[in-house]
């Protein structure tokens, strides 16, 4: 317990040096940004000297903020496993920020405007939305942060529907920082909310994965399914939200990131294998030095996707130094594994021959000219002269990761790693020193290289808590495919129904909420003020919202003669009340369905239409589907015109040009 509380002390004071630094970025760019304004604004050479001086000042403090915010994007030990010295560091993701919204007064007003009810009646529900959401700014690293975060973004469909019109802003501003550059970024509609919560699910579990115990074959199975998650959900992110207008979450960032959880998955799989010890046999040996290779191969895959433009502008140093430091030395690994397979096994009698020829012409992609497998392997000499080859390679291998790791201070204070290295290249010289012959002269027949393979290979995995059932805050509402922010409502009418020879004046038909059809003109009811196509939304103190036809059917039927009051209420635009299709969210999946209305018979159990009264109405309407498709909203983008020339020192921040007012504020 004192050691998970002492991990979240450590992490919720990265978070807040994290939030700090942000803070100071967003005053750094409005420095910059008035700047701007002043020099294009001013023709006096005094004035235009000093703001260019300030605006190098500016732009000298925005790289250190910057430099400071990729040390807190390289901080691995806040993640690590604290009791893990003896297995490579990995690199886990951190959360994006985010700034507080209060729902509560704009929700309220909506709630009065669009669907006429009590705003004030709704503020349990509204304060239970915004603690979700404050919640979901420091989840617990583990499963039941995930599905925190997973039970928020799916409410946010619910809460789209509910009070985010296509033809009007709610004046709702969501602002989130971007995990690499600090640049805030802010937008009126739901992407970049929905974006954000699905970035930092996969870097939870990226975190997740971090933390695991790789010392038992639990901890780095929990490893290995925690990266794949990530990398599942980051490439989900990738596929449904492709213009989201910000840096951190770009196609070319997403699928680094992707490259990057894959690959720390498969370094978990081949510590997996070799956890339970490496068999001292020719096959052994040979299948380590090519799993060790295939884990080298997607790393400098990695490493190549980091120094790409634009990539490599904003990538933390730490990590690309990181993954070149991995690419050399699970290369080294594999050759240290092939000298150990040639140098320490002979060919005997006992030994499969056909075997080990197929296992060698599998390993290499080409060998030495003239020599062949079997050739290698039936001469000690050549099988000796391969085999230091091999070991020559791991040496220089491990001496370049030693010097990459120097390059980085960050990666200096990994003491773990630099040991790691160290006990690599020491084994590799012990290897050298014991097949070392004083009188033979120096051979330089250069090792061939080793075909990369393995036996399970890291796959995206789309975690299930992404579709989490959750219950509407705002139910009482009634009937989301009825009831969003796509209609609007008149206020509720009471009509006082009084039956005449048991007959209402009118038909009812639909699911949830029941509509009013086939309405006789002449009708008490519709001289009351009942309408066709109006809603019945109570019938006396009861709300019947979510009643169908059956249901309120039961209200009716025993109205004595004193009658009893409905409340109705009318859709105020010309689109239909009942549209022909509509979308219900189960799980943040759309399901469409037709509204079909059946005839009603005494005789039926199941109605879906029933007529209040046994004598039909001599008037009868049908309704006409008009649907309109709904219109979307485009993601603003960044107008990258004339970049002015004292923003070059400082490329990693875009002009303030880029954003406009609402972006940085």
């Amino acid at each position: 317990f004192s050691e998970c509380s002492e991990h979240k002390q450590r992490h919720c004071k990265l978070q807040n040096k994290r939030a700090s630094v942000n803070q100071q970025i967003i005053k750094q760019m409005r420095m910059r940004a008035g700047a701007e304004n002043l020099l294009k604004a001013t023709s006096n050479n005094k004035v235009k000297e000093m703001v260019l001086l300030e605006l190098s000042y500016v732009n000298s403090n925005l790289q250190l903020l910057m430099g400071q915010l990729e040390g807190l994007n390289s901080s691995v030990e806040v993640y690590q496993n604290t009791q893990e010295t003896a297995n490579i560091p990995l690199i886990a993701l951190g959360l994006k920020e985010t700034k507080d919204i209060d729902f509560s007064t704009l929700f309220k007003d909506f709630i009065l405007e669009h669907y006429s009810e009590d705003g004030n009646s709704f503020e349990d529900e509204i304060a239970d939305l915004m603690d979700l959401r404050q919640a979901c700014r420091t989840p617990s690293r583990d499963e039941a942060g995930v599905e925190l975060l997973a039970k928020y973004f799916s409410h946010l469909p619910l809460m789209e529907s509910r009070f985010f019109s296509p033809s009007r802003q709610t004046g709702i501003f969501f602002t989130w920082y971007d995990s690499f550059t600090g640049v805030p970024l802010c937008q009126q509609n739901l992407s970049l909310e929905k974006a954000s919560v699905l970035f930092n699910m996969a870097a939870l579990y990226s975190q997740i994965g971090t933390r695991s115990d790789r010392q038992t074959i639990a901890g780095l199975e929990e490893a290995i399914s925690s990266f794949q998650k990530s990398s599942g959900i980051l490439n989900h992110l990738k596929e449904t939200h492709t213009h989201t207008p910000s840096y951190d979450m770009s196609p070319a960032m997403l699928s680094m990131l992707i490259r990057m959880m894959l690959a720390q998955a498969q370094e978990c799989l081949f510590e997996k294998t070799a956890l339970p010890g490496i068999r001292n046999q020719f096959y052994s040996l040979m299948k380590m030095a090519q799993e060790a290779a295939k884990v080298s191969e997607i790393y400098d895959q990695l490493h190549q996707s980091m120094i790409q433009t634009p990539i490599k502008d904003n990538v933390p140093f730490f990590w690309s130094t990181m993954s070149q430091v991995k690419t050399n030395h699970y290369r080294s690994m594999a050759h240290y594994f092939a000298a150990s397979a040639l140098l320490d096994h002979q060919l005997s009698l006992s030994d499969d021959e056909d075997q080990q020829e197929k296992t060698l012409s599998q390993v290499y992609d080409r060998l030495p000219e003239g020599r062949s497998p079997l050739d290698i392997l039936k001469r000690k000499d050549e099988r000796e002269r391969i085999g230091k080859a091999h070991i020559r390679r791991a040496i220089l291998g491990h001496e370049e990761a030693l010097r990459i790791f120097g390059l980085c201070h960050h990666l200096n204070k990994l003491e773990a790693l630099q040991e790691i290295l160290k006990a690599s290249h020491q084994r590799s010289l012990n290897k050298c020193s014991e097949n070392e012959d004083e009188e033979e002269f120096t051979d330089y027949t250069e090792a061939p290289d080793i075909i990369s393979k393995t036996e399970h290979k890291a796959e995206m995995e789309v975690p299930a808590t992404t579709k989490v059932k959750v219950t509407d805050f705002f139910q009482r509402l009634g009937p989301l495919s009825v009831f969003s922010a796509k209609q609007r409502w008149t206020a509720p009418r009471t009509i006082h129904l009084c039956p005449e020879d048991r007959d209402l004046g009118f038909t009812l038909k639909g699911e949830t909420p029941v509509q009013v059809v086939s309405l006789d003109p002449l009708c008490r009811a519709a001289a009351d003020g009942l309408k066709e196509s109006d809603y019945i939304v109570a019938v006396g103190d009861t709300d019947c919202k979510w009643m169908g036809v059956s249901d309120v059917m039961r209200l009716l039927k025993d109205v004595d003669e004193e009658g009893i009051d409905i409340q109705v209420i009318s859709i105020m635009d010309s689109n239909p009340p009942m549209p022909t299709k509509s979308a219900t969210f189960c799980g943040n999946l759309p399901k469409t369905y037709s509204m079909i209305c059946l005839a009603y018979d005494d005789d039926d159990k199941n109605p879906k239409s029933r007529k209040v009264t046994k004598k039909s109405s001599f008037l009868s309407w049908g309704l006409k589907n008009r649907l309109k498709s709904a219109s979307t909203l485009s993601l603003p983008t960044a107008d990258h015109s004339g970049a002015l020339p004292w923003n070059k020192p400082c490329p990693t921040f875009p002009s303030s040009s880029t954003y406009n007012d609402s972006a940085l504020y």
